[in-house]
């Protein structure tokens, strides 16, 4: 029987106890404790595995545990460090669920987060109790508050400090602290707008627990970015940070080209050009990664949909989007044509500073809507849409910033495939007139709106914006990957006499012959618009060799 699939399941033991699929990612405790960094940050998208292996790294630590059932014949106890199993105590934090609309509720759900973990050790230093250590009273007296819900932020701020040094004095041990998705209250703080509220918070949070702390071990931390500028990390100079462009770490978050075919395999599917082309794209370092959920889902009901986008809409980036200078958006109109470019990019994220191209372009990298195909130096990179699951959320960020509906786009794009150009300019004349403050955009606006509303066509068609074809350069060309469609060129002029200018954009299109090198039908459109009016001219012809 095949085993069940840890869909939604991010606890380790979990997993391992119930007997569910697991892909073995247990030598990233081999790597921590190798690398020997005091505090350590990887920074990756969601959905990529970070609770799941943050749980792993509990459970092999946890002296209050035995953990070796579970992790017995996986890869990390034929190692050198199998020995290290449940030999020191951890503090575990997530903080995945911090979202809340008030600094005074986020307050709240951290206490509650951090009782969680005193709770857990309570039992056992309170057997020190009658002992005179200091910080075991200490530890004694912040229960009871955290408990009754008596804790003030400024308190708040040493609460995992004093945890560690209570159980460096009780077990001679000193600890191991993990935080997951160290950064979700702060970027909902920003989304909010109470960030200069929590910002010192954190600051002085993170800090106390991280920054000299002779009675910690080491500490891993997890999250989309590392966030800079704005005091998170102000009193931190021992944070070494793993991005998706560096080689540690960088196979065991997702899965692997080969971890996903033998998956897929098991599940009785193959890893195919369309599940690639759906879910492949993304590049840690030099490793080709999965999007894990994605693969999960597909293995699970056998059908090619959009996954992993469902779970990661997020206001921060549209808004972002929506407000970027127009240095980003020529970049972000060359990938829209499946391209790749080359930007500058700054993977620490500053949230006072997204507007500027840098650390959007960070941003989307470190969220997982572009990838990094090639490091040309330490800030400047080729990105890349990754694959199908993304482009299609790219289509709904783009006609949010064009005040449109995602399904009138799908219908119209139905109508064009069909050539059914009656009911497709209808419902372009009324996308076009919905649009409110996108054409303020640029003078050519109306064609990158359109290239933008094509993005979801690419596993279609192979799409090029202004690309050298015949005698010129087509607007948009559009060929196709499939005999039984038609490829599309279209043209786009502006002006008042809308009927003499889609006739001479159609025209344009037959002169310089903008289908060279295609065969089959192709379908030329000439479109005219002036404010929000617009008039389409077309003809179908046939090419029945490249010219």
């Amino acid at each position: 029987m095949k085993k069940i699939l840890p869909i939604g399941i991010d606890s380790f033991r979990e997993v391992r106890e119930s007997g569910k699929y697991y892909v073995d990612k247990t030598l990233l405790i081999r790597d921590f404790i190798k690398n020997d960094d005091k505090v350590t940050l990887i920074t990756r998208p969601r959905r990529f595995g970070k609770t799941l292996n943050m749980t792993m790294l509990r459970e092999f630590f946890d002296i209050t545990l035995d953990s070796k059932a579970i992790f017995s014949g996986l890869k990390i106890m034929d190692t050198e460090y199998a020995g290290q199993i449940n030999s020191r105590p951890v503090i575990y934090f997530t903080f995945k669920d911090c979202k809340e609309s008030t600094a005074e509720l986020l307050m709240t759900n951290i206490a509650a987060i951090v009782l969680k973990e005193y709770i857990k050790y309570h039992p056992i230093l309170k057997e020190n109790a009658g002992e005179p250590d200091s910080y075991i009273r200490q530890f004694l007296m912040f229960f009871e508050k955290l408990f009754n819900k008596d804790v003030d932020p400024f308190s708040l701020k040493q609460s995992i400090e004093l945890l560690e040094m209570a159980l460096f004095r009780h077990y001679k041990v000193r600890p191991i602290v993990l935080i997951d998705e160290y950064d979700q209250p702060i970027i909902a703080s920003y989304e909010y707008g109470y960030h200069d509220e929590v910002k010192l918070f954190f600051s002085g949070f993170f800090g106390a627990a991280l920054k000299g702390q002779d009675c910690l071990h080491q500490a891993m931390l997890t999250g989309i970015q590392r966030v800079v500028k704005e005091s998170i990390f102000s009193q931190l100079n021992n944070v070494r940070v793993y991005t998706v462009v560096d080689e540690k770490y960088s196979g065991y978050f997702g899965l692997t080209e080969h971890e996903t075919s033998e998956l897929l395999k098991d599940y009785g599917l193959m890893l195919t050009d369309e599940v690639r082309q759906k879910y492949d794209g993304y590049l840690f370092c030099k490793t080709d990664m999965y999007n894990p959920w994605s693969v999960l889902n597909y293995a699970d009901l056998r059908l090619l949909r959009s996954y992993w986008i469902n779970t990661s809409t997020n206001a921060l980036i549209r808004n972002s989007i929506h407000e970027a200078r127009e240095r980003f958006t020529e970049h972000f109109d060359i990938l829209v044509t499946n391209e790749a470019a080359a930007v500058t990019i700054d993977l620490g994220c500053s949230f006072l500073e997204l507007k500027h191209p840098d650390t959007l372009w960070g941003l989307l990298v470190n969220t997982g809507y572009i990838t990094v195909l090639d490091v040309i130096d330490e800030f400047y990179m080729k990105v890349k849409i990754p694959n199908g699951e993304v482009r299609g959320e790219f289509q709904k960020i783009i006609a949010d910033r064009a005040n449109l509906e995602n399904r009138d786009l799908n219908n119209m794009f139905r109508y064009l495939l069909d050539a059914d150009m009656e009911n497709f300019m209808e419902i372009y004349r009324e996308l076009v007139i919905s649009c409110t403050s996108y054409f303020d955009a640029k003078e050519n606006a109306y064609h990158m709106l359109f290239l933008g509303m094509c993005i979801s066509l690419n596993n279609l068609y192979k799409i090029s914006s202004n690309i050298e074809s015949g005698l010129g350069r087509s607007d948009i060309r559009m060929e196709s990957l499939a005999k039984e469609r038609p490829h599309i060129i279209i043209e786009f002029k502006q002006g008042e006499n809308l009927e003499t200018l889609k006739e001479e954009a159609l025209a344009q299109i037959m002169a310089k012959k903008y289908y060279d090198g295609l065969s089959g039908e192709i379908l030329c459109i000439g479109i005219a618009h002036h404010n929000k009016s617009c008039s389409m001219a077309h003809e179908k012809i046939v090419s029945a060799k490249p010219v």
